[in-house]
């Protein structure tokens, strides 16, 4: 039986066999974050600490306004912390430079074909031009969509855009993915299949994600690792090791594995008090 792994509060990766720490993907110290000035300020986040190993998955859940996406931007170099610090690849985190950002909605340019908007991606990635297409061509086809290349972005579904896009952080995100709820406004069966895609994709590309969510069964489907925040200003109430298999298993026969049950019970149940 697969095992569930256990709560933590603080977790570090094991040391590396020479002795040496093991080298953090994403490394946040003590970090707060205060949204405003004065008597309008906001405490948003912290002061939290985490850290996370290249290849994991980590989603984060938590209530509404809680500091989820906060806690992305902040990774993403988009905004800087109150306090603490954030090291994304060992350094400042760079807008644009180090990682792949997927938004609620694809932002994708419309005047310009899904294997355009994949292609442009490379180029600022500095990928160079003699294998931006072939390159293009690998990305669309991980992600289902090698028959769309030519088609403008308005002439794709919804589900395809956000494949696009997930395309398109690929290309320029150097290994690390960050996903501010991606598939929220996405009919429900659209939204399991690019769940699945998702799985797929992180299992077989090795790259480092963080995705956030209010969905805990997504949370419990997608994660290697799920960290629960608690109610404004977030902080950590619960940080879990998901041990469910990631490969060589059907979605249907994950998500009816009674581990699979406990664990969303599990999460579902941190939530509900971080949320009271």
């Amino acid at each position: 039986m697969t095992s569930l792994g256990k709560a933590t509060t603080s977790r570090r990766a094991a040391p590396a066999p020479s002795g040496a720490a093991e080298p953090q993907a994403i490394s946040v110290a003590d970090v707060t974050r205060v949204h405003g000035r004065g008597a309008s300020s906001v405490e948003a986040l912290g002061p939290l600490s985490l850290e996370v190993p290249p290849g994991e998955f980590l989603v984060l859940v938590g209530p509404s306004g809680c500091g989820k996406s906060t806690l992305l931007r902040l990774i993403a170099g988009f905004e800087r912390p109150t306090s603490g610090s954030v090291t994304v690849q060992g350094g400042a985190p760079r807008p644009g430079r180090q990682a792949g950002v997927v938004f609620q909605q694809p932002r994708l340019f419309p005047w310009r074909t899904v294997g355009e908007n994949v292609a442009l991606a490379l180029r600022y990635a500095g990928v160079p031009r003699a294998e931006q297409g072939r390159r293009t061509a690998e990305l669309l086809d991980r992600v289902g969509l090698s028959e769309t290349a030519d088609r403008r972005v308005w002439e794709i579904s919804g589900g395809q855009q956000q494949r696009a896009a997930i395309a398109r952080a690929l290309a320029g995100g150097k290994g690390l993915l960050l996903l501010d709820e991606p598939f929220a406004a996405l009919d429900a069966l659209t939204r399991e299949r690019l769940q699945e895609d998702l799985r797929r994709v992180s299992l077989e590309t090795g790259a480092t994600s963080v995705f956030v969510t209010h969905s805990v069964d997504e949370a419990v489907f997608l994660a290697t690792r799920i960290v629960v925040l608690t109610a404004r200003p977030g902080t950590v109430a619960l940080d879990l090791r998901v041990g469910l298999p990631r490969g060589g298993i059907d979605s249907d026969e994950l998500r009816g594995l009674p581990e699979y049950a406990a664990l969303r019970a599990r999460v579902g149940a941190a939530v509900r008090a971080a949320a009271a």
